[in-house]
């Protein structure tokens, strides 16, 4: 893990291709299409019991929505850009890595699919947007809870929020709007630096050492902290960027899972690892996201785990 976080400037210029000059177009776009695959998945959550289910290995399942909300993704956005790349985290598994683009997308059409199968609402939509090798937009949609959380290099971040017009009007049970107000609200990072300040996200992964985790968390706790696991580490990178986390640490993330995370963290205020560096893209890495004054407390308590566990076996 090092403390070294990627730094993300402002689109300026358009290139030759007009790349730059389209990402309002491509932030927009995302939006759109998170809600949309969002109300998708929310209607294959609501019937999950008819859905075939795959264990692909530990800590890896997949389902039916997986591949249809990643199918919807994609068909969206080769229609509007079919000259960027896609990368999903179901073509993924089937070894479907795209060639290298200026524009690529990066998707996990439901992020937290045990917790999606099992009746529980820690799931969500997560898309990112790289551009020239830098993660740019993020859109990350919690359908059950109706937030949308979006971000864009140089734009802030936002979450959008649906109130009924009217108290005392109910919503429609078709997912209609004519009733419905969306308030976005600016995020910015939990305004602390030290453990004992709020509650810690934290995601494990069976892919590094356990010690490794296990040390951090004592590191963690010994020094006051707090920490949550809900299943989806999207969500709680959404959540550090809107400061409801203060902070969120996973030793092993893909990134379909993390990118769009990486943006509106940044845009928030705070600070994450370089998480793509090392081939991060295709093989993942550590993911560490903070406030600024917060990062070096939480960053030396990662190094200290990491040299206290012995190595995995090769």
């Amino acid at each position: 893990m090092t403390g070294t976080e990627r730094q993300m400037t402002p689109s300026a210029s358009a290139g030759a291709d007009g790349t730059l000059d389209t990402l309002d177009s491509r932030y927009e776009l995302a939006q759109v299409i998170a809600r949309e695959a969002g109300l998708r998945a929310l209607a294959m959550f609501r019937t999950r019991d008819a859905l075939t289910v795959e264990y692909k290995g530990v800590q890896d399942v997949v389902s039916v929505a997986d591949r249809a909300i990643e199918q919807l993704v994609r068909e969206r956005v080769a229609a509007a850009f079919p000259n960027d790349a896609f990368l999903g985290e179901e073509s993924a598994a089937a070894g479907r890595i795209p060639t290298a683009s200026r524009v690529m997308w990066v998707v996990d059409p439901i992020d937290g699919t045990a917790c999606f199968l099992h009746g529980m609402h820690a799931w969500c939509v997560s898309i990112a947007v790289i551009v020239d090798g830098v993660p740019a937009i993020g859109a990350i949609y919690d359908p059950n809870a109706d937030e949308l959380f979006h971000s864009a290099t140089g734009r802030g971040a936002f979450v959008d929020n649906a109130v009924l017009a009217s108290p005392s009007t109910p919503r429609q049970p078709d997912g209609g709007e004519s009733n419905i107000t969306r308030v976005s609200t600016a995020l910015h990072v939990a305004d602390v630096d030290a453990p004992t300040q709020g509650v810690l996200g934290v995601g494990v992964s069976h892919r590094v050492d356990r010690a490794d985790f296990l040390s951090f968390l004592d590191g963690w706790l010994a020094r006051g902290g707090m920490f949550v696991r809900i299943g989806s580490g999207a969500l709680m990178m959404a959540y550090t960027a809107a400061g409801r986390l203060i902070g969120y640490y996973e030793p092993h993330i893909h990134a379909w899972d993390c990118l769009a995370g990486v943006v509106l963290v940044q845009e928030a205020g705070g600070r994450v690892s370089d998480f793509l560096a090392d081939d991060g893209l295709t093989r993942g890495n550590p993911i560490l996201a903070s406030s600024k004054p917060l990062y070096n407390t939480l960053n030396d308590i990662v190094g200290a785990s990491i040299r206290h566990g012995d190595p995995s076996p090769e």
